[in-house]
């Protein structure tokens, strides 16, 4: 019987190590929700995480989708489908782009922020899973209004001291307007903010005192935004320092948010569902921060996360 060396167990440390973080790395992006779902944004509401993403249609050419899905979950393993709990046709003055949504919960009604025909909305609904009400009757904001030529992915955030804030913005423009406690009126006007390497997909977190901005970009003039990256600040409206990347998940794109359930941080994102395809999938990664409160990089394997049909 042959004895094993120093140095060859330390080379099958090392495989085994390999090995067991290339298959992590792969089971990592297995798609948590069922069909075709994008952009996710993670809610926390009375003990119970929601995902509000965007519903890709199965064999879409465009980005045509019509309506948005509520999901939610106790454990983060099992995913309840709540059905649509809005659509285009919930609304009057749009009739496509039913893109990346949002929605917060104040004084026990739930606001949800959406993407419309260029504009962006506000519905209201009793329950985080609606069905929601189109608030205004009209966009909140208008079809590039204060210079801002794509008024998508809108983004609330309400900070310590009660006030609210609605980033929106895409291709690198960025704009942010505050609301009034009541969630469906403008306090004031729209301010453009200056977001070091920002495409699109703005999400507004804060931990520690810290305000943390992440979303997509495109690296390097890349023909697609497919690395989450990240900025800091001290104040909601910024000045943000760029930090750098937090993912990038080898996919044409990549949109999702960052929120905290049951003493765990995690990134909510999206992968294609197969190569050249506009159909996308949710998937979810543990996030991790440094003692200086900096965000730890991911690392993934370039695959997608492949069809759940």
């Amino acid at each position: 019987m042959d004895f094993i060396t120093i140095e060859n167990m330390n080379k099958l440390v090392f495989v085994a190590v390999v090995i067991f973080s290339n298959v992590m790395s792969v089971l990592a992006q297995r798609p948590i929700l069922p069909d075709f779902q994008a952009d996710p944004s993670a809610r926390v509401f009375g003990g119970k995480l929601y995902i509000y993403p965007t519903h890709d249609l199965v064999g879409m050419k465009h980005w045509d989708e019509v309506d948005w899905h509520v999901f939610s979950t106790d454990d983060m393993v099992n995913f309840t489908d709540h059905g649509v709990a809005f659509s285009l046709k919930d609304i009057t003055w749009a009739n496509k782009e039913a893109w990346a949504p949002d929605c917060m919960e104040r004084n026990g009604k739930y606001y949800f922020y959406f993407p419309a025909g260029g504009q962006i909305g506000v519905a209201v609904s009793a329950s985080p899973t609606g069905p929601f009400k189109d608030a205004l009757g009209k966009p909140l904001i208008n079809l590039k209004e204060a210079g801002i030529r794509y008024s998508i992915d809108p983004n609330i955030f309400i900070d310590d001291d009660g006030q609210a804030y609605l980033y929106y913005g895409g291709a690198r423009q960025l704009g942010v307007v505050k609301l009034k406690e009541d969630m469906v009126t403008r306090d004031g006007a729209i301010q453009a903010l200056d977001m070091p390497e920002f495409y699109e997909g703005v999400w507004i977190h804060k931990r520690n005192g810290i305000y943390y901005a992440s979303y997509p970009t495109r690296p390097g003039g890349a023909p697609q935004a497919n690395v989450m990256v990240y900025s800091m600040a001290k104040s909601p409206l910024g000045p943000w320092k760029y930090k750098g990347p937090i993912l990038d998940n080898h996919s044409p794109n990549i949109h999702g948010s960052i929120t905290e359930f049951k003493g765990q941080w995690y990134l909510f994102y999206h992968v294609a569902a197969s190569p050249g395809e506009r159909e996308r999938q949710v998937c979810v990664e543990p996030l991790s921060y440094n003692e200086d409160g900096t965000i730890k990089p991911m690392e993934m394997t370039p695959k997608t996360a492949g069809s759940t049909k």
